[in-house]
């Protein structure tokens, strides 16, 4: 890994880019990344937003450094699992579970300072748009 830079890997910039740091990566196979959220005088963090992190995170596993930017195709399955707060640390895994051509489908985690707080299979297509 060159970079432990997200903004490096995708075209997402503040406030799309919701992935702080990645901490490992396996090109084609898997990847790790680091979040804090931030949002002073909210009660909580949307599932949604950490759904985009998985996807973010997959298209970084799922890409090489030729083929650039990619698009969420289908949310096949998503399970999420009590609040995340302002201030916590995320820590986000991705696992390429399969390719066909540019569409790759993976599975994702995050957890919220060790807590389960989402999971999803996710299908992306990687490539040029």
């Amino acid at each position: 890994m060159h970079s432990p830079a997200p903004w490096d890997f995708l075209p997402h910039r503040y406030p799309f880019l919701v992935l702080d740091r990645i901490i490992a990566k396996e090109p084609g196979r898997s990847a790790t990344a680091l979040m804090r959220t931030t949002a002073a005088g909210t009660r909580g963090w949307s599932s949604l937003l950490l759904l985009e992190a998985m996807a973010q995170l997959g298209g970084i596993a799922a890409a090489d450094d030729t083929n650039g930017g990619g698009i969420l195709a289908a949310v096949d399955h998503a399970d999420f699992h009590g609040t995340v707060e302002a201030g916590d640390t995320l820590t986000v895994s991705v696992t390429v579970v399969k390719s066909f051509g540019p569409l790759h489908l993976i599975a994702g985690e995050v957890t919220a300072d060790g807590r389960p707080a989402a999971s999803a299979t996710i299908t992306l297509k990687v490539g040029n748009l």
